[in-house]
């Protein structure tokens, strides 16, 4: 690994860290947030989720939300799609790149969405065709990689499985979620290797939330077996409504301060985006759960 080496992180606090946090945050902070991570130096910042607000109310404004940001040269700003009704939402505000979601573990799609795993695929395939048809970037998400809060244990071959489905319906890039934040290092990099033996390395990208405070251990495994992206979450917002105790995304703070230290290269300015996290955190009234930001006070 060269000094130079780049390692992209996907921003997902504006919309994974937000729709899973009690305090209903304002439309204009959240446009605010937006805008001042894209200032960080970014490159991709998720700002919303086009859902139901009956089953994801944090997200209701999600319209007025991407409508208000102001798009920054060289950044990109994806929104979470559930299916083609919220695809054609997305596009009528101007939406040019988009994420999908799906799960390794049969309990937790139908928990989570309704819909069994061959289920969700088939409801995504007409949204991957339209998406195709408008030039619209595609990006997937598996979640529970390591462990679902109904059956427990997930096989690797399941996220095998699923990661390369949703790469052959034309997803470029495929997040692989730690969902209720169970994984250590060394299962991570395990799953992250048997699912790079089926889809490229470079199409790979690793989501991990800080449950039992393996995150920041678990991406650097993962950095070290040759994944090049990861999502991370300003001041560790988040959570998962469906996994009990399960705390929010490695915060990203604390993954910059990872990849100083590990010589990669990033392009985010750590004192901008400590700055930022801080200004979240007043905005949700409660403490930072980022070390870096504490550390930092």
């Amino acid at each position: 690994m060269s000094a130079t080496e780049f390692v992209r992180i996907v921003e997902v606090g504006p919309r994974d860290g937000l729709q899973n946090e009690k305090a209903l945050v304002g439309t204009a902070d959240k446009i605010a947030l937006i805008d001042k991570l894209a200032a960080t130096g970014l490159g991709t910042v998720e700002a919303t989720a086009f859902v139901s607000p009956k089953w994801v109310p944090q997200m209701a404004d999600a319209a007025e939300v991407y409508a208000g940001v102001a798009k920054r040269e060289g950044v990109r700003y994806p929104v979470l799609v559930p299916n083609l009704q919220g695809y054609e939402r997305a596009r009528a505000v101007g939406v040019a790149e988009i994420a999908v979601f799906g799960a390794a573990s049969e309990a937790f799609s139908k928990a989570n969405i309704n819909a069994s795993i061959a289920e969700s695929l088939e409801r995504f395939a007409p949204v991957l065709e339209a998406a195709k048809r408008d030039g619209v970037a595609v990006r997937g998400y598996v979640s529970t990689v390591l462990g679902c809060p109904y059956q427990g244990a997930v096989p690797v071959r399941e996220v095998v499985r699923v990661a390369k489905a949703l790469h052959a319906m034309g997803c470029y890039e495929i997040s692989l979620g730690d969902t209720i934040g169970v994984g250590t290092p060394r299962k991570a990099r395990a799953m992250l290797d048997a699912v790079a033996g089926e889809v490229p390395m470079a199409a790979l990208a690793v989501h991990f939330h800080d449950t039992y405070g393996q995150a920041v251990g678990n991406v650097a495994a993962c950095l070290e077996a040759g994944v090049r992206v990861v999502d991370a979450a300003v001041s560790g917002t988040g959570g998962c409504p469906y996994a009990k105790g399960a705390s929010g995304n490695v915060a990203t703070e604390d993954i910059v301060y990872l990849l100083d230290g590990m010589g990669f290269a990033h392009g985010v300015d750590l004192d901008v985006l400590i700055a930022t996290g801080r200004w979240l955190s007043s905005v949700l009234g409660r403490e930072s759960m980022s070390k870096v930001n504490r550390a930092k006070q």
